[in-house]
């Protein structure tokens, strides 16, 4: 099988660094290009980057001289860890350049052209990508996203109930870990001892993404899932791992036990194309009243896979659950990466 070579922008950053991580001994990708902000650039990244993970720098990658922003890049696709204040205009830019962009930032996540993936639950939406070459004039270059860390923990468990049963109302409270607020994010004397009951713009995205992620597509439009979706959204003092009580509307009625059947029986796309990434359950149920928990359960499936228990009947919907998910892997970093495989998959990246 043809190795690509991946460029990742932002490379010194949370989501970026976690990038570098994934990408050491991957079995299809050759990190060849890290890119970040001009004060990092035309130095090693091992000098220029201030390493937050447990592992090393990966030896190779310590080496790779950062590059500024530019099309002047030496890859087949770039893994986008850009910060939302400038990630729109470069990843068009890379696009019309004819650079596959797989991104994580916000900024194109719900343009009409622009598929808003996880590959376990609606793959079929990278079919609009020739629409979006054909709009936006790319030749081999598209743009396809993410979404937001704690809309994929959600929109994962959702979706087998959706398929079994139809889903008419959610209501989701998270209680999200620091990293996701990125590595200078929230200071200590905010966060120690306390929880802050906001985090900006997050309550919107899962309302939105959700409805996009679990809708449909019809040709070139897609269509927004017939459901409601309410959530807040809450910043803990954990390191990694966002937690998500949720309580759901079921259109046809089911057992606890059916429930956690299609949740464990949940397999899509990725398993089934053996994608390097997948975890071969993405959703594993967790026995217990008090679980699933961030500091137990976040890395299951070296973080890839959604843990999900304690499953109980809501007396104002119908049931109602906990969910843990990585945000830094799952969540950001691991979803980029299994959706550019998912494209080469595809055959979206030549």
């Amino acid at each position: 099988m043809k190795r690509y070579r991946v460029g990742v922008l932002g490379a010194t950053g949370a989501v970026g660094q976690r990038l570098v991580q994934l990408l050491d001994g991957h079995p299809w990708f050759d990190l060849t290009e890290v890119v970040a902000s001009e004060r990092s650039s035309d130095r090693p990244y091992g000098e220029a980057v201030s390493w937050r993970l447990g592992s090393r720098i990966p030896q190779e990658t310590a080496g790779l001289v950062v590059k500024p922003l530019s099309k002047d890049l030496d890859c087949d696709l770039v893994l986008s860890a850009l910060d939302s204040q400038v990630a729109g205009e470069a990843e068009d830019s890379l696009a019309s350049a004819g650079f596959p962009v797989i991104s994580n930032a916000r900024n194109h996540r719900l343009d009409d052209d622009v598929p808003l993936l996880i590959p376990e639950v609606n793959w079929e939406h990278a079919r609009v990508l020739p629409h979006q070459r054909a709009v936006r004039h790319y030749s081999t270059g598209l743009i396809a996203t993410n979404p937001n860390c704690s809309a994929i923990g959600l929109a994962m468990v959702l979706k087998p109930l959706q398929d079994a049963f139809g889903v008419s109302e959610v209501l989701v409270v998270t209680l999200q870990a620091l990293s996701g607020a990125g590595i200078q994010g929230v200071a200590a004397m905010t966060i120690l001892d306390n929880v802050i009951p906001y985090v900006a713009g997050e309550e919107e995205k899962i309302e939105t993404e959700s409805l996009k992620i679990l809708g449909g597509l019809d040709g070139e439009r897609f269509l927004p899932a017939d459901l409601r979706v309410s959530a807040q959204c809450n910043r803990v003092a954990v390191l990694d791992g966002h937690t998500e009580a949720v309580s759901v509307r079921l259109r046809r009625p089911a057992s606890g036990e059916q429930l956690r059947q299609a949740f464990a029986e949940f397999t899509s796309e990725p398993q089934r194309l053996q994608l390097p990434s997948a975890p071969p359950q993405p959703i594993l149920v967790i026995e217990g009243v008090d679980r699933p928990q961030p500091q137990l359960d976040r890395e299951a499936a070296q973080g890839m896979a959604v843990s999900v228990g304690n499953i109980r009947p809501c007396p104002v919907l119908d049931w109602k659950f906990t969910l843990v998910v990585h945000n830094a892997i799952r969540g950001a970093a691991g979803a980029a990466l299994l959706n550019a495989e998912l494209l080469v998959a595809q055959g979206y990246v030549g």
